[in-house]
């Protein structure tokens, strides 16, 4: 596959907010992060998962707030914590799963490196967060299998089709091997299209999560930047096994068109998303 180099990260001047404010965001993040490992380590465990899900919303939309992130959410919005119900998305950052979680809480899967990370690790397994060995191509039947008991007992859970993240201004193609849970479990899929707009309400990929950029580049960015919209686009459910849709293929096709038509983007657009392999999140079987 030929990808195209991707439009510039920076590509128009936005507002910048003063070194002071970022310290102070900074400052706040921290703290904020601090409380939700707390929450995560303590009180998490002794909690139903209607009340994890409602800490957890609150949780993430205070972090956007204090990032200065605006979420806007439209389409067939599913509620805060659909029983039986795998959210597919496309990836462009690590912002993606904050962002996710201010509107519809659910549980994702990560690469097991991720497992093994001071403190992110540590809130991700308490978080309820599967982990995939994606040098082991054949490891995707057990995470269906727990994808699919997770669904059944009435989860919400996200997975990242894509493999990957990229610059957000295409999409790339879907893995379609983990839309086999959604069959397994019987269970309704719910494409979400993810896009950042900046404060001149223009598309950005300043956040994007591509080629050589970090993650403390990109934080750096966003504690910097005066204004940053997220649209989540909610795209018609679609329900496993029913015709059309009785494979993982023919489920993976429909949701790919659904987030294509959130994103604004038509068939011809599929390969022109500059990519990386480089983000911790992604999934790749």
């Amino acid at each position: 596959m030929i990808v195209p180099e991707s439009p510039s990260i920076l590509t128009t001047a936005t507002p910048k907010v003063s070194i002071l404010t970022r310290l102070a965001r900074l400052v706040r993040m921290s703290t904020h992060i601090a409380h939700g490992f707390y929450i995560l380590a303590i009180r998490y465990p002794h909690l139903a998962n209607a009340e994890r899900a409602v800490i957890t919303r609150a949780w993430a939309r205070k972090m956007l707030s204090i990032f200065g992130v605006e979420v806007k959410i439209s389409g067939n919005n599913p509620g805060f914590y659909p029983p039986n119900t795998l959210l597919v998305a496309n990836h462009v950052s690590w912002l993606d799963i904050i962002a996710l979680s201010s509107g519809t809480v659910s549980r994702f899967v990560a690469k097991k490196e991720i497992g093994d990370w001071p403190i992110v690790g540590t809130m991700a397994k308490n978080g309820g967060t599967l982990f995939i060995d994606r040098s082991n191509r054949r490891d995707a039947s057990r995470i269906n299998g727990q994808l699919a008991e997770a669904l059944t007992q009435g989860g919400c859970m996200s997975v990242f089709p894509e493999g990957t993240t990229s610059d957000g201004f295409g999409l790339l193609p879907f893995k379609a091997s983990l839309f086999e849970s959604a069959l397994l479990a019987k269970s309704r899929v719910q494409p979400v299209a993810i896009r950042y707009l900046d404060a001149n309400g223009k598309q950005t990929a300043a956040i994007s999560y591509v080629g050589d950029h970090t993650f403390g580049q990109i934080l750096k960015r966003l504690l910097a930047m005066k204004k940053l919209v997220v649209e989540l686009h909610y795209g018609q459910i679609l329900q496993a096994g029913a015709e059309p849709l009785a494979t993982r293929f023919q489920l993976s096709a429909a949701a790919r068109r659904e987030i294509l038509s959130g994103l604004n983007l038509s068939d011809d657009t599929q390969d022109t998303a500059a990519q990386t392999p480089a983000c911790p999140l992604a999934v790749t079987q």
